[in-house]
């Protein structure tokens, strides 16, 4: 008798990380059949023909019930989220994804699901052991005593907990990923909702094409990171997802760079040296934070190997082509209307040359 492939619905699918996630799964053979994300059809960042595309605000109950329908796999990463600035001015907001996570388990028990990832975040370790630039990378346990994120890391890991409880008590088998600073393209990069790698690509492409040769780094620069490349995360999560690991388990970068150095990275990608000034009162978050990948080396014998430079040439790149697309899209002003050349009709004599 030939088994079925497992059904798979991706849940924020028209975000980034969704987007590429939907391609990705189908690329490695996953039966995605559906994907589901509360903006239009038009505004998602990539959309995957053959894949059953809904827009859907699964705060709804009844919503989360429709994306469930006749699939075994659900990738829940559906999320209000942003970069620094937008948590740290939405935490409110960013609280409410509970209601997306919770009517998700509900609708994925109710609808008789297997398997169940979630995607969490850095954001949930405790905030006094990322007070120092020089940070020690965090290990899962890390997580507890909490003290995470305020708004943002507090949700996520709220929902980590329902997910193991919706394990314990109903059989719902749940994997949880905690992301690190996932960057790479077809994701915001303008806006208020993009992350540093996008931004810091954007203001030296912005700064580089003026010809004023400055850039506005959000906080001291000495801050430090660990970026991953949008590749190894969409690896990482099905790897999680097919493996046995039932705890929350780190999925990022451990190679550590100030915010400095990631703005020093851009300018050898563009050829270019700025003039820094730091906006310390800006949203920057916490000192240091990077991933310890103990774990998932020694369970999965794998962590993402991508490094920053090649990952964020690609990102670079793709963020000079869309301001090209933008610029090239902008309805002329006046003085540019004037300052059109057109070719002079035959036999007809101009009004400015009489």
């Amino acid at each position: 008798m030939k088994i079925r492939a497992p059904r798979v619905v991706v849940c924020g699918a028209g975000g980034f990380i969704g987007g590429h996630l939907v391609k990705g799964l189908l690329n490695r053979g996953v039966n995605v059949v559906r994907a589901v994300d509360i903006k239009p059809l038009s505004e998602w960042y990539q959309r995957t023909e053959g894949v059953e595309s809904l827009a859907l605000d699964l705060r709804d109950k009844r919503n989360c019930l429709v994306a469930t329908q006749g699939v075994d796999h659900v990738y829940q990463l559906a999320a209000e989220m942003g970069g620094m600035g937008f948590i740290e001015n939405n935490k409110a907001l960013c609280m409410l994804n509970v209601m997306l996570s919770t009517n998700m388990l509900l609708a994925a028990r109710e609808s008789a699901v297997q398997r169940f990832f979630y995607a969490s975040s850095a954001c949930v370790y405790n905030a006094h052991l990322q007070s120092s630039p020089a940070v020690t990378p965090l290990k899962e346990a890390d997580a507890y005593p909490a003290s995470p994120e305020d708004g943002y890391g507090w949700e996520k890991l709220f929902s980590e907990r329902m997910c193991r409880h919706f394990e314990e008590d109903f059989g719902l088998t749940c994997r949880v990923a905690r992301y690190h600073n996932v960057y790479g393209p077809h994701g915001a990069w303008s806006g208020g909702r993009e992350k540093a790698p996008a931004a810091i690509c954007r203001k030296v492409i912005e700064a580089k094409n003026s010809g004023v040769h400055h850039i506005d780094i959000w906080g001291d620069g000495r801050q430090t990171r660990s970026f991953m490349f949008i590749d190894d995360c969409i690896d990482g999560t099905q790897r999680i997802m097919s493996s046995d690991l039932d705890q929350p388990i780190n999925l990022g970068s451990s190679e550590l760079v100030t915010i400095d150095q990631l703005v020093d990275i851009a300018e050898e990608i563009a050829a270019i040296r700025l003039k820094r000034t730091y906006n310390r009162n800006a949203p920057k978050g916490v000192n240091g934070r990077n991933s310890d990948n103990t774990m998932i080396l020694d369970r999965l014998g794998w962590e993402p190997s991508t490094r920053l430079r090649a990952g964020l040439e690609t990102t670079y790149r793709w963020i000079e082509r869309e301001i090209a697309k933008a610029d090239d899209t902008q309805p002329l002003n006046e003085q540019d209307a004037l300052n059109l050349v057109l070719p002079e009709p035959e036999g007809i004599l101009l009004s400015n040359q009489i």
